[in-house]
């Protein structure tokens, strides 16, 4: 019996026989697969999924479930087997740990420049007489933003489990509220540039969520199904909650350093640049600017790596289900972290290395363009919108690639850009793509996540116009400080949101390798599937 994880090398190969014999027809044989079961394909259904060839089903292996009793379960390694290298991209693993270790030492150094001139940026929300910079005002600030994030991420996951029905509906709706509340607002205060920005999203909110009204049905299904796995896998959510905790102590930290970095090394009338206040004497806005962009593509990486150490795990969890739902092995929650954080740790950290250096630029582009509001120039404000849609259309894709591929990686331990290009290839084949279409999960709780950071973001905003920092007289700094406030906001909501999310794209990612399990092993699932989708049955090649 070939083990699972051999069936990325026999599809790899596939187009090579396909192209060396000029047939259509896949070499394995019927009786190869699910015991002799055969399974036909027509033409017209390869034409109705972008015309590729009908994928075969997976070659035979032996995933452990079927040998064991209730009374001797196999453990999460025994079921799912990682094939050697174990360790995949280890290198990206190591420059991750790199850049995290240069990360503490910034903050570190910050930090010794800011605690040495505590007295001069005040003690709290007022007192500093720091006109130059951010200061202690800014670090109360996010510390507002920090618990609002904390505090809607989980009463936002915790309405999923109780309204589930309504959860898609009540997301959408708060969404569209939220955001075009937020643009009204900053336009009522004649910040033109902030508000016109909120006000197209909230605009794009709108028609979104119209035309995905005829695909609720199916959503709500999915994350019924979720939700119901969860209970059953109560560790579920505790490893959102750990989570989401650990994201939010990270970003406490980072909104210390970030504001460290400014009182510490911001040239002007700051003590901090004197060698006898704790300082190296080297101010200059080039070390501030240097800093922050490392600092910002540090945190960026860091949450991407935790987010995605959760999406792993939770796959782990939802895979073992998924094969063997009434005997799963035992430990999936402990087995599944532990491969994430060992063998695919270097994984994790390549894939997420990719959205960081996205993201990267997607935040100094909003910061620029925010910046370049007040000088009124259109054709620059025009550059910066198409620049922000294109930076924007590059991280669904990645984002959307990732997602899948992760999930895969999760049960079969294989390399990023072989997880990638299997789940990629295998998705597209497999007809799946039709289900993941019609799902709005993923969309739904990258809403959920938004209204978190524009709460986070109106919170900033309305701080800054209540207090009145005398860093901020002219408004030079809310543009920045408005958005690492939706920076803290969102990646916190997104590491209480990935949990669900990746139950789900686990399920599609089991289901388009093995779809003979969702009929056999979920007959109630996919009955209720084809109800509310009859498409289901051609999606899967059933």
């Amino acid at each position: 019996m070939a083990h699972r994880g051999q069936a990325a090398d026999y599809y790899t190969n596939i187009d090579e026989q396909n192209g060396q014999n000029g047939s259509k027809d896949y070499p394995m044989q019927p009786q190869q697969a699910y015991g002799g079961q055969q399974q036909q394909y027509n033409g017209q259904q390869q034409q109705q999924y972008g015309g590729a060839q009908s994928m075969p089903p997976p070659p035979s292996y032996q995933q452990g479930f079927g040998q064991w009793s209730p009374d001797n379960k196999p453990t999460f390694e025994q079921a799912f087997k990682v094939e050697k290298p174990k360790y995949n991209d280890w290198w990206a693993g190591l420059l991750f740990l790199a850049v995290f270790a240069g990360f503490v030492a910034v903050s570190g150094i910050s930090l010794q420049g800011y605690a040495a001139t505590k007295g001069f940026n005040g003690g709290g929300i007022y007192g500093s007489q720091n006109d130059f910079g951010l200061n202690t005002n800014t670090m109360v600030l996010f510390a507002f933003c920090l618990v609002m994030a904390l505090v809607l991420g989980y009463g936002y996951i915790s309405m999923a489990r109780i309204f589930t029905k309504q959860f898609i509906w009540i997301t959408g709706i708060l969404n569209i509220i939220w955001c075009l509340a937020t643009a009204i607002y900053m336009l009522y205060r004649k910040y033109y540039s902030g508000g016109i920005v909120f006000l197209i999203f909230g605009l794009f909110t709108v028609f979104c969520f119209i035309t995905w009204i005829p695909r609720i049905p199916f959503s709500v299904l999915m994350l019924q199904t979720a939700i119901d796995v969860s209970k059953k896998f109560g560790h579920v959510y505790i490893v959102s909650f750990l989570g989401g905790l650990i994201a939010a102590a990270f970003g406490a930290w980072f909104s210390v350093t970030l504001v460290a970095v400014y009182v510490h090394f911001e040239p002007g009338a700051n003590p901090a640049c004197n060698a006898s206040a704790g300082g190296s004497g080297g101010c200059s806005s080039a070390k501030v600017i240097g800093l922050v962009v490392f600092i910002t593509f540090a945190g960026y990486w860091i949450t991407e790596v935790l987010k995605n150490i959760i999406h792993v795990t939770i796959s782990g969890v939802y895979g073992a289900w998924y094969f063997s739902p009434n005997n799963p092995p035992k430990g999936a929650t402990r087995g599944a972290l532990r491969r994430a954080l060992t063998y695919s740790f270097g994984s994790i950290s390549l894939g997420s290395l990719v959205v960081a250096l996205i993201n990267l630029l997607r935040q100094a582009c909003s910061v620029a363009q925010q910046q370049n509001g007040s000088t009124g120039n259109f054709a620059t404000d025009c550059a910066f919108c198409i620049l922000q849609c294109f930076l924007g259309l590059l991280d669904w894709a990645v984002q959307f690639i990732n997602r899948y591929a992760f999930s895969y990686m999760a049960l079969y331990g294989k390399s990023y850009f072989e997880s990638a290009k299997a789940t990629w290839r295998l998705i597209k084949d497999r007809g799946i793509d039709a289900l993941v279409n019609e799902c709005l999960i993923g969309p739904v709780l990258t809403m959920g996540a938004t209204f978190v950071a524009y709460a986070c973001a109106l919170l900033a905003y309305l701080y800054l116009v209540f207090t009145k920092p005398s860093y901020n007289t002219n408004g030079e700094f809310t543009p920045v400080v408005v958005a690492y406030a939706f920076l803290i906001g969102l990646q916190i909501a997104n590491c209480f949101t990935v949990p669900l999310s990746s139950g789900i794209d686990t399920i599609f990612v089991a289901a388009a390798w093995d779809p003979e399990v969702l009929m056999k092993e979920h007959p109630e699932m996919y009955n209720r599937m084809i109800e509310v989708y009859p498409h289901v049955q051609q999606a899967i090649h059933a």
